[in-house]
């Protein structure tokens, strides 16, 4: 008789004792389950895990965690995730950022993380809001969005991730909707086996300050069709969607950036020699 291997780890083993403080609704809610229960499918142990964030309300997953984890300072959890990964290829580094963290202060770390292809994945949680602040608008948010802080709307052309990921050179391109758990589980699944820079975008909505947003739930639709090899086209097809079509978009063959690691160790106190002076 054949008995079925259950699994190594369950999503729980993933999941800190700390209560998370979004606000109800938050579709953050369901990406921290997608996340534990895609880390409980690859069957790593939490401590070969480090999840870095850095600041705003998507940021706080770390502290979510039962992984090792690092929030840091706005905008650079990209060059603390790269920085982590490259001095312990070993671990499986995720990390976990918002739209205004990630594509606003945090715009040039993601140009060049895509272009460096280290073999980690980015998971922005985009409720094209900051929420943090109060309603103010995000890099992706539309341009006629009429909010106390900008009357009539910004009037500027919202930041497209996507479309940047695949031309700054990101190694798997995706989109999510957060209340989509068992797809957005398998996405991330599929991101953090891609070698390579993997992002991933997940629709998140902001029920405080865009309730709006909770028309998401009918608006997403899945990918008319495979994910592509090609970045041609894939840029034809990420151009050309109405920002709600969720899949896989593309799968990269660009080699992942080749990490070198002495096996040495060096004494502290003769490292501090090499910088005295």
């Amino acid at each position: 008789m054949n008995v079925q291997q259950q699994p190594a780890f369950k999503a729980g083993d993933y999941k800190s004792d700390i209560t998370p403080i979004w606000c109800p609704g938050c579709g953050d809610f369901h990406v921290l389950l997608s996340a534990t229960k895609a880390l409980a499918e690859l069957g790593t142990p939490p401590e070969k895990i480090a999840v870095i964030s850095g600041i705003g309300c998507s940021s706080r997953i770390p502290a979510y965690t039962n992984c090792y984890g690092f929030h840091g300072v706005h905008g650079r959890s990209l060059a603390l995730g790269a920085g982590l990964k490259v001095a312990r290829p070993d671990l499986t580094v995720m990390v976990m950022s918002g739209d205004g963290d990630g594509f606003s202060i945090g715009g040039n770390h993601f140009l060049h993380a895509c272009r460096r292809n280290i073999d980690m994945t980015y998971i922005v949680m985009d409720n094209r809001v900051y929420g943090m602040t109060k309603g103010q608008p995000s890099p992706t948010t539309e341009p006629d969005w009429d909010s106390a802080l900008s009357p009539g709307g910004t009037g500027l052309s919202p930041f497209h991730p996507l479309v940047i990921a695949l031309a700054s050179g990101a190694n798997f391109v995706a989109r999510s909707f957060s209340g989509n758990i068992k797809a957005t589980t398998q996405t991330i699944v599929e991101a953090v086996r891609h070698p390579g820079f993997s992002f991933v975008e997940i629709l998140s909505p902001c029920v405080t300050f865009r309730p709006d947003e909770s028309s998401w739930k009918t608006q997403t639709h899945s990918a008319s069709v495979e994910a592509t090899d090609d970045p041609a086209r894939a840029a034809r097809r990420i151009m050309t969607d109405d920002g709600f079509n969720v899949g896989i978009l593309y799968r990269g063959k660009r080699k992942p950036y080749d990490i070198h690691v002495e096996d040495t160790f060096k004494d502290p106190a003769i490292l501090g020699e090499e910088f005295a002076v």
